[in-house]
């Protein structure tokens, strides 16, 4: 290249967010697969952030998702549980909805999460702190089948329970 001759103009990096399909498995089978974007992985814990992944209201009694919000979920590989931050179309937070599952794994651009039954609620204020599905939970054998991953969530829930009425999760997902 002669003195004289211009700088090649450099190629800007591409500026698409990275994504993962989120694989939720229950009971051995694959129970739902939706898009989100990476926001964050550190090798420990990865953060992504998704739309309500069906068309539909799904009704609680003390919270709905429904088309419009987004959550941003929470996933570790050396814990025993997600925990997805809940926001109306609008940005207002609805609350956190905690599942107790086995480690995260990423295998190219899935991330699978083995939902374990065992599910924890708080609402935005705090003033909702409840347990969930512990019916399932006991229905689901995994006493007797698993009892060392049993353990595990077991004591996931309780810690969580713990976190949620101690002020809730922002030393957790900070």
């Amino acid at each position: 290249m002669s003195a004289n001759s211009p700088e090649p103009t450099p190629t800007p990096a591409p500026t698409t967010t990275p994504t993962v399909n989120v694989v939720l498995v229950k009971a051995g089978r694959t129970k739902i697969t939706y898009p989100a974007e990476l926001l964050h992985d550190d090798g420990t814990r990865l953060a992504v952030r998704a739309a309500w992944a069906t068309d539909g209201v799904r009704d609680f009694g003390f919270v709905r998702f429904e088309p419009g919000d987004m959550l941003t979920e929470y996933y570790w590989r050396d814990r025993w549980y997600s925990v997805k931050e809940v926001r109306d179309a609008s940005g207002t937070l609805k609350g956190w909805y905690c599942d107790i599952a086995r480690p995260a794994t990423l295998t190219g651009t899935d991330l699978v999460v083995e939902d374990l039954d065992l599910d924890l609620w708080r609402s935005a204020d705090g003033t909702d702190v409840r347990r969930l599905d512990e019916d399932e939970f006991e229905e689901s054998g995994l006493t007797q089948s698993d009892p060392e991953a049993a353990s595990a969530a077991l004591a996931a829930l309780d810690e969580l329970e713990s976190l949620a009425r101690e002020g809730g999760f922002e030393k957790l997902l900070a």
